[in-house]
């Protein structure tokens, strides 16, 4: 999990707002300080955020088609609003989307089961001509002429022309109009033999249909299934063509929903198509008058082009940006205008997380967190799990096999050499060889030179740099690389070693330099808490290469003399690699039995440190109620942000947390859940336990009644505890 420090965000980039927050429906938190991430952009004040169109991207894994499903689900759940979904990928010939939609009492239209009439006499006729003109354009778009367009015209007035069938009909042997029968033949020769692909050919059944019914326009989700056409075949264009066409001209005018959203799955398909991309188009324009928004899910924007890419990202406020290799985040970088920190760390983020940019001005880096119920109804990578994990057990077998064959030889291979040094050892003097470190070769001769290469000079000017690219005026390039450094050291060392608290110190420095006290006197503030308060960021490095004098060996002692008990000129074998070996085992195992109780305090918090993941969270059943407890640390250490949420649980009616001497609550009103209680915890000891209680009311709880009570102490180290058992709780 990437957590990047609020610092470095404030210095990097002034967008970034990660204090700012917005109205609507919980979708995760930040990662750049632990806070709760809700938006609803309906909900959004239009001067922050003037459209509500969304485009999310990402690679294969990244979460993206997840986060979308989640934020449909939720705002249907919260705000009643509708959705229709084009819905052309999936496993095992079913589309993404049909278990949220069955969950939610939707429907699924399975192309080819549904036959959609674009001459039902429930269209009006303006909308009939559109729908067909659509069709046409997806098989054959130059068969589109003012001639031809006339032609279809006439024929769409014809009494005969209810179905597809009679259209092409009407078309082939046309009635005198205002222009002679043979001309009208002639000028719709082109179209009939395009709408004949419909009727006759390859896409027969998806549109030849005599009935006039229409999809339904009052479900709360409407999801039409393409899964099982070929992913190559004119039938896709075509359908999304139609689908457009009724959601513009029937679906949004007969809801009666708040908001409505049509969400556009692979959408790179239909934004690549003549016929559907000027239909999408003029959906995002009209979008906010519609009461509509597009969501718009496809893998990156170099699938479409400069052109249209561009158009894209310009009408879409909301974008959310999940792992892409590098040289796809550059370029979608460029396109949405993110900062140069945010662009860089795309290629880092894990499944779930995500890039968000929230109107011109917000940027920050959100981690979705979804409920079990949710992973289940949004899981769509089954097949690869399964590979995953057969490989995953054949991998293992493999590898104990392996590592028992290699330890036994290696025990044998190593209790022989033991042997053999020992009686070495026996006839050799420690003392002498330890006083005496001649040179020698790796067969343990005598040699000029070393006993080893010398490795190379290794000054550490990581802190050095970071401040002076920052008096340079690059607090950018500062900020990223102190992030950088940051996590090098604490992977090495530790989170709680000098090392890395020493980045805190030339945090606080850049942060000086880029013009924020603020944050550089809460940086030092932290570092003095922990009783470590090192600055190496102004510590210039005296030399870069190593000089002539240190490259010089050291002048070896005379020799001993034969007083002193030594055999002149016998070669001394390497045996001081053993005995340090022997003595490393000896101190262990005094160590170990000296052990007090305050180094099992100490091996305590060194696991915690060891295993630190900055947030712990449970979920656990109270009062009849699922919830869960999530606690984040922030990346400065000096605050935890502990949050009790039930998600969608029914019967969830009061929510109370306390900690600390602080208290959150939420209670159920008429049309909603329970807010998330959530508290801002201050924390002396960035390793050390948080205990917080709390309250949870089910479905008979009532004003003024207490409901159901818990203690939970939770760890760093992501593991929480039952505070009056003991007891490890399951984590979220």
């Amino acid at each position: 999990m990437i957590r990047l420090p609020s610092s470095h965000a404030a210095i990097t980039a002034p967008l970034v707002a990660s204090n700012t927050g917005f109205p609507g429906i919980p979708i995760g938190r930040s990662l750049l300080d632990g806070r709760a991430f809700h938006l609803s952009p309906v909900l959004t004040d239009a001067a922050v955020l003037p459209s509500t169109n969304s485009l999310a991207l990402g690679g294969l894994g990244s979460g993206k088609s997840t986060t979308g499903k989640v934020r449909i689900r939720r705002e249907i759940l919260h705000h009643q609003h509708q959705a229709v979904v084009i819905d052309s990928f999936g496993e095992d010939n079913a589309g993404e989307w049909g278990a949220l939609a069955r969950s939610l009492d939707g429907q699924t239209i399975q192309a080819g089961e549904f036959t959609l009439n674009p001459c039902s006499s429930l269209l009006p006729p303006q909308v009939r001509e559109q729908l067909v003109r659509s069709l046409i354009a997806a098989v054959e778009p130059a068969a589109l002429a003012p001639q031809s367009t006339h032609a279809l015209q006439h024929a769409l007035n014809h009494p005969k022309a209810t179905s597809l069938n009679g259209l092409v009909d009407v078309l082939v042997r046309p009635d005198e109009g205002r222009w002679p029968a043979a001309k009208l033949e002639t000028w719709g020769e082109g179209v009939a033999i395009a709408l004949s692909r419909y009727t006759e050919g390859s896409l027969t059944g998806l549109f030849d249909g005599q009935e006039a019914a229409l999809p339904p326009t009052d479900l709360p989700i409407l999801t039409f299934d393409f899964s099982r056409l070929d992913r190559n075949s004119p039938a896709i264009p075509s359908l999304m063509a139609a689908v457009s066409c009724w959601a513009e001209h029937v679906w949004l005018p007969q809801s009666t929903a708040v908001h409505r959203h049509l969400v556009l799955e692979e959408a790179w398909q239909i934004l690549l198509s003549p016929a559907t991309s000027e239909l999408i188009q003029r959906l995002l324009k009209n979008s906010r008058k519609a009461g509509l928004s597009l969501d718009v899910l496809m893998h990156t924007l170099s699938d479409l082009g400069d052109g249209k890419a561009r158009d894209l990202a310009r009408l879409c406020e909301v974008a959310h940006v999940g792992r892409l290799n590098a040289e796809e985040a550059t370029a979608v970088g460029a396109l949405l205008g993110l900062p140069e920190w945010a662009v860089s760390e795309i290629p880092n983020l894990a499944p779930g997380q995500a890039v968000w940019r929230v109107g011109p001005s917000y940027v920050d880096i959100i981690e979705t967190v979804i409920s079990d119920e949710e992973a289940r109804l949004t899981d769509t990578s089954v097949r690869r799990r399964q590979a995953q994990q057969t490989l995953t057990e054949e991998t293992e077998t493999e590898t104990e096999d392996i590592e028992e064959e290699a330890e036994a030889e290696g025990f044998e291979e190593a209790e022989t050499a033991a042997e053999e040094d020992v009686q070495r050892a026996d006839d050799e003097s420690l003392s002498d060889y330890l006083l005496a470190p001649a040179a020698r070769n790796g067969h343990g001769e005598d040699v000029d030179g070393w006993d080893w290469d010398m490795p190379p000079t290794v000054i550490d000017t990581r802190h050095y740099d970071v401040v002076q690219a920052a008096r340079a005026g690059r607090y950018s390039e500062a900020a990223e690389l102190a992030v950088i450094g940051e996590r090098e050291d604490i992977r090495a060392h530790g989170i709680n070693s000098p090392e890395a608290v020493s980045w805190l110190s030339t945090r606080a420095k850049v942060a000086e330099l880029g013009g924020s006290p603020d944050t550089a006197a809460q940086l030092r503030a932290t570092v003095s808490r922990m009783g470590k308060d090192v600055e190496w960021w102004d510590q210039e490095p005296s030399k870069s290469t190593p000089s002539a004098e240190d490259l010089t060996p050291p002048t070896p002692p005379p020799a001993p003399t034969p007083d002193a008990g030594l055999q002149p000129g016998r070669p001394r074998r390497r045996t001081w690699p053993y005995v340090a070996v022997i003595a490393a085992l000896a101190l262990t195992t005094v160590g170990v039995w000296q052990k007090a109780g305050s180094d099992a305090t100490a091996d305590e918090r060194q696991q915690t440190a060891d295993h630190y993941k900055g947030r712990a969270g449970t979920r656990l059943t109270v009062n009849d109620v699922d919830v869960a407890v999530i606690a984040q640390w922030t990346r400065n250490r000096d605050r935890v942000i502990v949050q009790l949420s039930s998600g969608f649980d029914p019967d969830a009616k009061y929510l109370r947390i306390d900690g600390s001497g602080q208290t959150a609550s939420g209670t159920r009103g008429e049309n909603n859940y329970p807010k998330d209680p959530e508290l801002a915890l201050p924390v002396s000891d960035p390793l050390a336990e948080v205990t917080v209680q709390i309250e949870v009311g089910g479905a008979a709880w009532k004003e003024g009644t207490q409901g159901t009570v818990r203690t939970i102490r939770l760890s760093p180290a992501d593991v929480a505890y039952d505070a009056e058992t003991g007891e490890q709780l399951p984590r979220d």
